[in-house]
């Protein structure tokens, strides 16, 4: 039985400080890695890392079992995808070299403790071993580690410039205003602070510039349509907020709520048809096909703002008939049969507006399923499960 011992160094802190490449196989060169990393830096937390590895490898060979010890690292690369994949690649090697039955996997952190599923997708592990230094903890390492901690470029920006600031600006807050509304602002500020990185917002709208991005340099159509999407939704939220700023005397949330989506849906629907449309076309022009779920998306849009904008308008005809009276219907006269005018209930105004987003959506499904090539009953019954 051949036993694997992997020592993992995901951010690749042993090849940035010795300069080596992994991955780094056998008892005397992991032996001598040691010795290089420890006159690196005596600090390193890799240097327990490696020793951890050759003592277990040492157990094994003691209970007569053929175990071969190796360090595979990221392999200095700059996105976290890159390392991931380093590393794939050097446990492959090593698979595909020594033919272990099993693995035991040595790490440092937390962070490299996320490759150990890359390694159990190609060799069987038995055990993972994390390796957590033991420091004495009294007045000087406490008054070291914070010496440290002030040297960190990156945490100095996280944590002590928002206290500095909030230092700075609370007096000066009290002094222009009350003491509360200052306590109040400068809490906010720092909840807002806390959420914006506690949710990882930075990283999202690092993301969506990115995309952005590669979307401006390919020349896709859902740019030009998304900027039109955003600006009709601009436009809804004004029409809304608008109509509702001229109310007077009104209690409550729900009525100017009722308003405001009475105003503001068939903007924001328009918007999201417009932005779905955009990335219709992407489609068609990337893959040369339509697929259902983005021909689906402006008929759904148009339906919801449909129901939207029934359900609102029925609340108001109730609550404000001056405001929003009921249509009527023109008398109509075809040939012998005549139709005189009425006008529509709350009801019947709301069950207009639900009939007709249910009929668009339907024409949405067909519409998708005849330019997809696949009809309703394929896309229900696969084949060879018909009943």
């Amino acid at each position: 039985m051949t036993t694997l011992v992997l020592c993992v160094d995901r951010s690749d802190d042993i090849g940035h400080k010795t300069g080596l490449s992994t991955p780094v196989v056998g008892w005397e060169a992991v032996r001598s890695l040691v010795t290089d990393v420890g006159l690196a830096d005596p600090e390193d937390s890799s240097v327990n890392c490696l020793l951890e590895s050759l003592r277990i490898t040492r157990e094994l060979r003691d209970e007569n079992e053929d175990a071969e010890v190796a360090v595979i690292s990221g392999g200095g690369e700059d996105s976290v995808i890159s390392a991931d994949r380093a590393v794939a690649r050097q446990v492959d090697a090593l698979v595909q070299e020594y033919d272990p039955d099993s693995a035991v996997v040595v790490i440092d952190s937390a962070e490299d403790e996320r490759l150990v599923p890359i390694v159990e997708s190609r060799v069987r592990v038995d055990s993972v071993d994390r390796v957590v230094v033991r420091q004495a903890r009294d007045l000087k390492s406490t008054y070291y580690l914070l010496k440290q901690f002030l040297a960190d470029e990156e945490l100095r920006q996280t944590v002590l410039v928002p206290i500095g600031v909030t230092l700075v600006v609370f007096p000066v807050l009290s002094i222009l205003t009350d003491i509360a509304v200052a306590a109040a602002a400068i809490t906010t500020v720092i909840g807002g602070f806390l959420l914006y990185k506690g949710l990882g917002v930075e990283d999202y709208l690092i993301e969506v510039a990115t995309e952005v991005r590669d979307a401006v340099y390919s020349g896709q159509v859902s740019i030009v349509t998304y900027a039109v999407a955003g600006g009709l939704t601009l436009i809804g939220v004004f029409a809304g907020g608008f109509e509702v700023s001229g109310l007077e005397g009104s209690e409550g949330v729900w009525l100017p709520a009722m308003i405001f989506a009475y105003n503001a849906v068939p903007w924001l629907a328009l918007a999201a048809m417009t932005a779905s449309l955009g990335r219709l076309l992407d489609e068609a022009i990337r893959d040369g096909r339509l697929s259902t779920p983005y021909l689906n998306l402006p008929f759904f849009a148009v339906a919801m703002g449909l129901v939207v904008r029934g359900f609102s308008a029925y609340f108001l005809q109730l609550q404000l008939p001056d405001e929003f009276p009921p249509p009527s219907v023109p008398p109509l006269e075809l040939g012998i049969l005549s139709v005189d005018g009425f006008a529509l209930t709350a009801g019947q105004r709301l069950a207009t507006f639900g009939v007709a987003a249910v009929l668009v959506a339907l024409f949405g499904v067909r519409v998708a399923s005849y330019l997809s090539g696949t009809s309703i009953e394929e896309g229900e019954f696969p084949e060879g499960e018909e009943s």
